[in-house]
This record gives C-alpha cells, structure tokens and sequence, in this order.
C-alpha cells in the first residue's frame, strides 16, 4: 500500500537491489545498481528507466561522479571498475580489484573515487584520466566506506574501523573498533562532517564523533532498533542501510525486518517509523536536497533461498516534520 506521498519505481531489476544514489545535483536522477548484473538509471518524476547497461557479474554498488558519469563495482568473478557516460552511453574500464568490488563513493573535495574490496584493500581513481591513483591496504575485507570532507571512514571485517586523510594516504589517521560487538554493515558520514553512524547485524547503530578529544568522545552513544516483538519473542535484525539528511543532519535506517526509521541524532529520539515494506530493505538514499528518499525493498537471503515477496524501489516525498530535529 503507498500513499500520495510515496510510489513504487516501474521496471526494477530482477534480483537483489546492491545500492540506490541520487544524482548530486538533482533529484530527478536515481542510479540503481543490482545482483542481476546492471545498473539502471530512473527519471524519478517521469517514473521511467532512461538507461540500463549490463555487467558480466553481480553489481555490488554504484556512484555518481558527476550529473552524467556513473561508476559501478563488480562483484562475482567480474571485479572490475568501470566508468559510463549517461549521456552517450559509452563505457571505460578503468581498473580492477582482486576480488568483488563492495563500496564505490566519490569525494568531491579531493576529486577522487574510492572504492573498497573484499581484497582487504581501498584504491583511489583519478576521475578525470581515468586512472589508479593508489591502492591501500585495510586490516580486513572492507565492508562499508562513507567520505567525510576529505576524510575517508572505512568499516571492514573484524568489526574495525579505519580513518584516512584522502590528501595523506601515508598512514592510518585513526584505527578504532566498533562499539557495536556484532559485524558492522553500514557506515555513513554526517553531511557536518562531525561524525559517522555505523550499524551493525544485530539490530543496533552507534553514533560517533571523529574528534578523539575525551569531552568530544563522551557524547557518543549507541542504541538499539529494527527489533519487533513477535509472539512475545524479540526477533532481532540487521540495520543494513542508513542515508543522511543533507540538510538537518538527521538519518534514516533501513532493517531486515522491512521498516525505514528516521531518527534525530541529537536529541538521541526516533522521528518517525514509516508502514513496513514487503521485505528487507536494502538501501537507502536521501536526495541532495532531502525531498525525496529511495527505499529499495529487497530481500537479502537471512533466512537463505526461501520464497520471498518481489524487490521494488519506493520513491517518497518526505517533510521537514519528518525529517527536522
């Protein structure tokens, strides 16, 4: 059931949902990449799919560079970077991993991609030769990376978290672990650059600060979330998406268990709970200005290959009283 305020995205891909983006500058473009091996691109207004190229494997994630160049990561036996012009559709290879391709962001401050292996290394692309521009070993396979001005956050396996300076890849600016005790999903920088917000498979998310002062570290907090209470029994699960408010600096999460929340990191309280959606959601994405969010509904295989119902991408309207502080 979606309201006036919400629609379901028409021609989705047909296996898992990898990642969702907005474009930079406009939310009328979504980049969509999936396990069926494309990457599509939405006129969100129109409701229509304007493009869809084709991988030889699995597409773990995808970015923007700019309003018509999009990046995508391979994952499966395909582990290669490739870049694609929106506009003529043309397509470069611009490098490869070891091993599949899990993260792709790029950071507009340093003029760089960055993308994140299950090879246990981050490699930096020079967007305008296109070229390698580094490759960096991490301690373990890199689960998740989230930019922050010019600093870089990486989660990896091991529930360890890196801090890069993007302007000095010499040395580790700070190595820490996560405050959660399960396996770390998803980390996403605040837009303030004050912070990150890491999720973890057991259904909670910490809040941090990149500050290491002990005042600054002492407001940092955890709590727990995406829990339901079925037959008197807490069923617990995984907080696998979370996309930031430009704007207000607030966040959304998205769980197994099919809900999106958006919580106000401040004021530590839940803003509000959307209905739930059909399954798992699977990733999340605020449009630059914070009208809009992408929910990609999509089973991710927790209980294994069981019947499930079909992946979809929900577009919705959402309002400053759902979204301020």
């Amino acid at each position: 059931m979606t309201g006036s305020n919400e629609f379901k995205l028409n021609q989705t891909p047909d296996d898992g949902i990898s990642s969702v983006k907005f474009s930079p500058n406009t939310s009328q473009f979504l980049l969509v990449s999936s396990w069926d091996t494309t990457v599509r691109l939405y006129d969100v207004p129109a409701n229509t799919m304007r493009l869809k190229y084709q991988h030889s494997g699995a597409v773990l994630d995808c970015a923007f560079y700019d309003p018509t160049h999009a990046w995508r990561g391979g994952g499966g036996l395909d582990q290669q970077l490739k870049m694609h012009d929106l506009n003529t559709d043309q397509e470069n290879l611009v490098g490869a991993h070891d091993a599949p391709i899990r993260c792709v962001e790029y950071c507009p401050e340093v003029n760089v991609m960055v993308t994140g292996s299950w090879d246990q290394t981050v490699k930096l692309w020079d967007p305008r030769t296109p070229c390698n521009a580094g490759t960096f070993s991490q301690p373990e396979k890199v689960y998740t990376l989230s930019v922050s001005g010019d600093r870089l956050i990486v989660g990896t396996a091991g529930r360890r978290v890196l801090v890069w300076d993007l302007r000095n890849m010499g040395y580790v600016q700070q190595r820490r672990e996560s405050s959660l005790k399960y396996q770390t999903r998803c980390i996403r920088a605040f837009p303030n650059k004050q912070g990150y917000v890491l999720s973890s498979i057991e259904g909670r998310v910490a809040v941090e600060y990149l500050d290491p002062s002990p005042e600054i570290q002492k407001k940092k907090y955890a709590f727990k979330c995406h829990r339901l209470k079925e037959n008197n029994i807490e069923q617990i699960y995984p907080v696998n998406a979370i996309s930031f408010h430009n704007v207000h600096n607030t966040f959304a999460t998205g769980g197994s268990d099919g809900f999106v929340n958006i919580w106000d990191p401040f004021n530590k309280k839940r803003l509000c709970q959307f209905h739930r959606y059909p399954t798992s959601i699977a990733s999340l994405a605020f449009s630059n200005d914070g009208t809009t969010l992408a929910i990609a509904s999509s089973y991710m295989y927790e209980m294994d290959d069981i019947e499930h119902p079909e992946d979809g991408i929900y577009i919705r309207q959402v309002t400053d009283a759902e979204t301020k502080p």
